[in-house]
């Protein structure tokens, strides 16, 4: 390697390494985003749903920063190979955590028009518990980003599983609230639709795990996702 490739070359991972640390940091506000809305959501507080929504605009900037910066190193760099693997990478994940940022965005907007109705018992500790799975998953997959840990980021791919059973299950319980009180259907709508959000995330999520997958091994895994949505034919909305 001459001395101006190596020059290159150390500039080519200086970059990198701050957009990783850019891609992290986004990570980690989209990670308070679904904890904050589902509190937001099981104690019917208005004002931390409001700050989520606000805050979603720092995440969208954080993406396009990254955006311009990718785009900066490969005018640049002009990176080849694993390098130009590395940095499309980034782009892919920071997309997909910005869809995150933007549900949990949609769960809080939901539980502003929830404060002014009459609450569906045990409906928000279900949805937390189901939006608490989707953080420890992109907890995960960034960790397997940060560490190219294969086994972790397949790991991730396959709890979302879960992820959609806990939609399934959810689905059916507020179909039943508002066959049996047509009084729930408005409210059970809103739940239902901050369900199919967080089993969204819960994709987007699978989606980074998949990347780390790429970044890894040049492949994407080859193998149908696992999913477990079975309401489709029967009222679900489709992501």
């Amino acid at each position: 390697m001459t001395v101006e490739n190596a020059h290159i070359h150390a500039a080519f991972d200086r970059d990198l390494e701050t957009i990783q640390a850019e891609v992290m940091k986004m990570g980690g506000m989209v990670e308070t985003a679904i904890a904050e809305a589902t509190k937001a959501l099981e104690l019917r507080d208005e004002d931390r749903a409001e700050q989520v929504v606000a805050n979603d605009l720092q995440i969208d900037a954080l993406e396009l920063q990254i955006d311009e910066e990718v785009a900066r190193v490969i005018a640049l760099r002009q990176p080849i190979a694993t390098d130009l693997r590395t940095v499309l990478t980034v782009m892919k994940i920071s997309a997909n955590l910005e869809r995150v940022g933007d549900y949990a965005k949609n769960i809080s907007k939901r539980t502003s028009a929830l404060v002014e109705m009459q609450p569906i018992e045990g409906a928000a500790g279900a949805l937390r518990r189901q939006a608490k799975a989707v953080e420890l998953m992109l907890r995960d997959a960034l960790d397997a980003y940060i560490r190219r840990d294969v086994d972790l980021a397949h790991d991730v791919r396959i709890r979302d599983r879960e992820v959609d059973q806990m939609y399934n299950s959810l689905f059916r319980e507020f179909l039943t609230h508002m066959m049996e009180d047509p009084r729930n259907i408005t409210a059970c709508m809103h739940l239902h639709f901050i369900a199919k959000n967080i089993e969204r995330m819960g994709d987007h999520v699978t989606a980074v795990a998949e990347q780390v997958i790429y970044l890894v091994t040049g492949d994407l895994p080859f193998d149908d996702r696992p999913k477990a949505d079975d309401t489709a034919g029967i009222g679900g909305p489709k992501g």
